[in-house]
């Protein structure tokens, strides 16, 4: 008996529409040339192993197979993998032992594929509450682990530090020891509240414009030994006027998923490389932007990347911390993993009918290998929340 070509969609209110998915899929091939014009870093999720008998709150159960398998296909289209970042629920269902394992593995993948990777280095193996002296030295554990792996260090924002510390002063002088003894040039992640609420108030102040100071002058002080900065706060504007103050040679990284193809783009006094949780989903056509873009022609890479926005925006509305869910649900649709589960059971934080808009969105896009596949899985879900198709 031949499937349906359509697939009945919640239309509100308890009742259903009908959506023809697309006959053919857009094909993005693998292995092309490197970036030349941008840096860019996909924030990659991990693939919760559906049959571990765990609870939302104890240790995650990874399925590494398929885990790293997602960061060979990101390195095949020339991406970079950002390791256990907020993407990989780091502090939501991942804890650090399960990250430094993570980091471990992909770090090693990462080295025989040739593919670039930068590590999470954070203080989620702190208990609340904790001294200055203790986030110093879990920030320090994590910092030896990632250089260990010989994978470049991200200093990602800290529950802890926000929780700790009672001044600018104090961020100054816990990330001004944390640089000093960094071997390589690390990234600075200022991760705003809207992805993680106990980071309100970071860097010393709720007022951005002081926060943005002290952030600053953190780098002034030591701009040899900072890459460059990833900024999360959903504000393009700031951004800009942020990248425009940085010393010469630190790289602005957006994290900006709502603004990334013009801030990517640039203006006359520069631009934005990447490290995104979008690019996920996006890899392939994200790294097809790139390479035009690498040619000069920016009208024909915003033609490429404006029109992914909306699915960006739709995945990280508010509660935006929850846009893991939606990534993951996409992997799953895209066949780059076998089952809809996450690790701490996450794949409940979104309803119906947004995991709904995200397949239409994306498979209008043309983002799935197999569109057949794809309609397949939305109507097993649907099914299991009782939508008779």
């Amino acid at each position: 008996m031949t499937r349906p070509r359509q697939v009945l969609l919640p239309a509100g209110r308890g009742g259903t529409r009908a959506y023809t998915p697309r006959d053919e899929t857009l094909r993005f091939a693998a292995d092309g040339p490197p970036f030349t014009s941008r840096t860019v870093f996909s924030a990659a999720h991990v693939v919760a192993d559906p049959l571990a008998d765990v609870s939302p709150d104890g240790p995650a159960a990874v399925d590494w197979d398929a885990t790293l398998a997602f960061r060979r296909h990101l390195w095949s289209h020339g991406l970079g993998v950002a390791e256990a970042m907020d993407t990989a629920q780091r502090g939501m269902g991942l804890d650090w032992a399960g990250a430094a394992e993570l980091i471990r593995r992909s770090a090693a993948e990462a080295k025989a594929v040739g593919g670039r990777i930068a590590c999470g280095v954070g203080t989620d193996q702190l208990t609340l509450p904790a001294t200055l002296t203790q986030v110093r030295e879990a920030y320090e554990e994590q910092l030896a682990l990632v250089e260990a792996a010989g994978a470049q260090a991200i200093l990602m924002a800290s529950r802890a530090l926000a929780a700790t510390a009672a001044s600018p002063d104090d961020y100054a002088e816990t990330y001004g020891h944390l640089l000093r003894q960094a071997s390589e040039p690390v990234i600075l992640h200022w991760l705003g509240p809207m992805f993680d609420p106990a980071l309100a108030g970071y860097w010393g102040s709720a007022d951005l414009d002081a926060a943005t100071d002290t952030f600053l002058e953190v780098i002034a002080a030591h701009p040899d030994k900072v890459d460059g900065i990833k900024i999360s706060l959903l504000d393009a504007d700031r951004e800009v006027a942020l990248r425009r103050r940085l010393p010469q040679g630190v790289r602005c990284y957006t994290g900006d998923d709502f603004h990334y193809p013009e801030l990517i783009a640039g203006d006359d006094h520069g631009f934005s490389h990447a490290l995104l949780g979008i690019f996920d989903p996006l890899g392939p056509l994200a790294a097809t932007a790139v390479r035009v873009l690498d040619t000069g022609d920016v009208k024909a890479f915003r033609a490429l990347l404006d029109p992914t926005v909306e699915l960006s925006r739709h995945l990280f509305q508010s509660p935006t911390r929850y846009y893991k869910t939606g990534v993951v649900f996409l992997a799953w649709l895209a066949g780059h993993q076998t089952h809809f589960t996450m690790v701490g059971g996450l794949q409940s934080a979104r309803s119906l009918p947004h995991l709904a808009r995200a397949y239409e969105l994306a498979d209008t896009l043309g983002l799935f290998p197999d569109p057949t596949l794809a309609a397949s899985r939305m109507r097993s879900l649907l099914a299991v929340h009782g939508v008779t198709q």
